[in-house]
């Protein structure tokens, strides 16, 4: 799929990508309305409603991802609310075996994700991810989401990598094409970010279900 000699960094999502999506989309989808209807006195139809349409206006923002923002809009302890599901949390088939053969191929790993941080910090307790990356990058410390083109020249402030050197892997279309605008050459889209959903069509990337094709480009 790839010349490898050709990538000396491998820059990774997490949400969708190493791990499963299903943890994020149950909570936002079925759990925090569930919860915020019990605090509220409203039925679960009309708080998934009135939830559904505040996504929606900050969808590809910063605030979208912050649980500090969510919190304060909501009236609700999400951080807190996390660690109540936190048994969904799960790595992705294949994840650990790619992780440590980029290791053995020289490649350097970064985690570039939009997760705020307080997530962030829960995720990698969960899962020990941290022990097989070299960098974590959240968006929150660059100022900016994957969607806009400008974080990319950011990363560069915090992350050595070179765009025509590097690989990319994410579930976000919106994000990939973020990352090809800025020139960021080798691109990869996950088609199945929740297991429990089915794989989705992506004709506009290269694209893969889970990891075990890359073990075999990559000789592991």
């Amino acid at each position: 799929m790839f010349d490898w000699a050709q990538i000396d960094t491998v820059l990774l999502d997490l949400d969708g990508t190493l791990l499963d999506l299903h943890f994020d989309n149950h909570f936002w989808l079925e759990y925090v309305p569930r919860r915020y209807a019990e605090q509220h006195g409203l039925s679960l139809e009309a708080a998934t409603a009135e939830l559904l349409q505040r996504y929606k206006r900050v969808e590809g923002t910063l605030d979208w991802y912050c649980v500090d923002y969510w919190s304060r809009e909501l009236a609700l302890d999400i951080p807190l609310l996390k660690t109540e599901v936190e048994h969904l949390i799960a790595v992705h088939p294949h994840v650990m075996d790619f992780l440590q053969c980029l290791e053995n191929r020289g490649k350097s790993r970064i985690l570039v994700t939009n997760a705020h941080q307080k997530a962030l910090q829960l995720k990698m307790s969960k899962t020990r991810l941290g022990g097989h990356l070299d960098q974590v990058i959240s968006a929150h410390d660059i100022g900016l989401p994957k969607e806009n083109p400008a974080f990319w020249g950011r990363l560069q402030q915090v992350v050595n990598y070179s765009p025509e050197h590097t690989l990319f892997i994410d579930d976000s279309l919106p994000v990939l094409r973020s990352a090809r605008s800025f020139g960021i050459a080798q691109l990869l889209c996950m088609l199945q970010p929740d297991a429990q959903q089915p794989a989705r069509d992506i004709q506009e990337f290269k694209a893969l279900r889970h990891f075990a094709p890359l073990l075999c480009d990559l000789g592991c």
